[in-house]
């Protein structure tokens, strides 16, 4: 299992909200699945595209946290009322492979 705290849950998964100005980082606690003395090594994320978008959900960056079981990625724009998916894909140490996605919805959010 994979940690992604502040995450909303529905009958299709992990999902957060964005405002479409918010440039945010997103992160994702591996350690409850990884075995013992096992750390990720690689983490590739992608963002499912869309034909026609104007103003796209961008990756600004990814990576690995210190200690090697927390990935992240920071993400800007989307368009107001699009549903964006974006997975990660992990290498650890060993070259076990997985992934897991979430899905970001864009909103115009205030206090």
């Amino acid at each position: 299992m994979t940690t992604i705290t502040g995450y909303k849950q529905d009958n299709e998964g992990a999902w957060i909200p964005k405002d479409p100005s918010a440039v945010l980082v997103y992160s994702m606690d591996w350690t409850e699945w990884l075995a013992a003395g096992q750390t990720i090594t690689a983490v590739t994320y992608t963002i499912q595209t869309r034909s026609n978008d104007p103003a796209p959900v961008v990756r600004v960056s990814q990576g690995i946290m210190t200690g090697n079981k927390i990935t992240y990625v920071e993400l800007s724009g989307g368009q107001v009322g699009k549903i964006y998916t974006v997975t990660a894909a992990i290498t650890t140490d060993d070259s076990s492979v997985d992934r897991r996605y979430f899905r970001v919805k864009i909103e115009n959010r205030s206090l």
